[in-house]
C-alpha cells in the first residue's frame, strides 16, 4: 500500500545514510557481519576495468571511428561494436549464472507470505487480529564499494562480495482500527556498540507515522516522528514492538538474503534483455 513512501525522494529511501539510532539494552543481537554474504561478481560492476584495467575492453569502450553496419534483415542498426558487446554479454551471463547462489528465492521463516512484482517485493504476516506488511524495492539497494583512495585492483584479486541491503517500510494494521502504523527502516552503514556485551541492531527505524488504512497516498500533513533525536526508551519499545511481531534481527538477516537473491536474479534478467536488444536477430 505505502511502498511509494519508501521510494519518494523526500524520505531519501533509495539512499542509505547513517542514522545514530539509540542502542538497545537487553539480549545481544547478531551483528550485521554475520549476515550471509552475496555472491561476488567478477566482471560487471568492477571499477578497476574502467580505472586503468580496461586494456581488454579498449575495443568495446573506445572506437577510433564509426563502425560499419552489418547486414541484417531486422532493419535495425548493427555494428561490429554491437557484435562485440553481445559476445561480452554472453560471457557475462554465463559467469553470473555460475556464481548465482540461489536459483530460487530463499524462504522467510515465521510464516511470511511473499509477493514479488518486478523489483518490488512485499512480505505479509497475520498475527492475532493484526496484519504486518514489509515492503521493499531492490533497485539501488547495493551500497557503493568504490573508493577513490584504494589501490588499483590486481587481476587475480577477488572482488568484494555484493550484498543487497534495501530500505524497507513496515506497516502494522489492526483489524478494528482505521489507522496503520508505518515505520520507515533501513540498514545503517556503520554499526557502533558501546561495549562488548552490547551490540547494535542490524536495522534501524528512521521515521514513524500513522496513515489511514487502505489509503494509497501518503498524507504529508500527518505527523511524522523522526528517530534521530528520539528518547532511547521510546525507541527501544518500538523495536520490541516490531520484534514481538516477527521483525527482529533474524528477520533482517533473512531479508538481506532474500533481497540479494532477488537483486541478482533481476540483474541476470537485465543482462539477458540487454543482449537480446543489442545483438543482431
Amino acid at each position: 500500500m505505502l511502498l511509494a513512501r519508501a521510494l519518494r525522494p523526500a524520505a531519501a529511501a533509495l539512499a542509505l545514510r547513517p542514522v545514530q539510532a539509540p542502542l538497545r539494552l537487553g539480549a545481544p543481537r547478531l551483528p550485521a557481519a554475520l549476515a550471509p554474504p552475496a555472491a561476488a561478481r567478477p566482471f560487471t560492476r568492477s571499477f578497476w576495468l574502467l580505472r586503468g584495467g580496461g586494456q581488454g575492453r579498449s575495443g568495446l569502450l573506445r572506437s577510433p571511428g564509426p563502425s560499419p553496419s552489418l547486414a541484417c534483415t531486422c532493419g535495425g542498426l548493427h555494428t561490429e561494436g554491437d557484435k562485440s558487446f553481445a559476445e561480452f554479454l554472453t560471457d557475462e551471463i554465463k559467469e553470473e549464472k555460475k556464481i548465482q547462489k540461489n536459483k530460487t528465492l530463499p524462504k522467510m521463516s515465521g510464516g511470511w507470505e511473499l509477493d514479488v512484482q518486478g523489483t518490488e517485493a512485499k512480505l505479509v504476516r497475520k498475527v492475532a487480529g493484526e496484519t504486518v506488511t514489509v515492503s521493499f524495492n531492490i533497485n539501488n539497494s547495493i551500497p557503493p564499494s568504490f573508493d577513490e583512495t584504494q589501490e588499483e585492483q590486481k587481476p587475480n584479486e577477488q572482488e568484494p562480495e555484493l550484498t543487497s541491503t534495501p530500505n524497507f517500510v513496515i506497516e502494522v494494521t489492526k483489524d478494528d482500527t482505521k489507522q496503520t502504523l508505518v515505520l520507515d527502516c533501513h540498514y545503517p552503514e556503520d554499526e557502533v556498540g558501546h561495549g562488548e556485551e552490547e551490540e547494535s541492531d542490524i536495522f534501524s527505524i528512521r521515521e514513524v507515522s500513522f496513515q489511514p488504512t487502505g489509503d494509497s497516498e501518503w498524507r504529508e500533513n500527518n505527523y511524522t516522528l523522526n528517530t534521530d533525536s528520539l528518547d532511547w526508551a521510546l525507541y527501544d519499545h518500538l523495536m520490541d514492538f516490531l520484534a514481538d511481531r516477527g521483525v527482529d534481527n533474524t528477520f533482517a538477516d533473512e531479508l538481506v538474503d532474500l533481497s540479494t537473491a532477488l537483486e541478482h536474479q533481476e540483474y541476470i534478467r537485465f543482462l539477458e534483455d540487454l543482449k537480446q536488444f543489442v545483438k543482431c536477430q
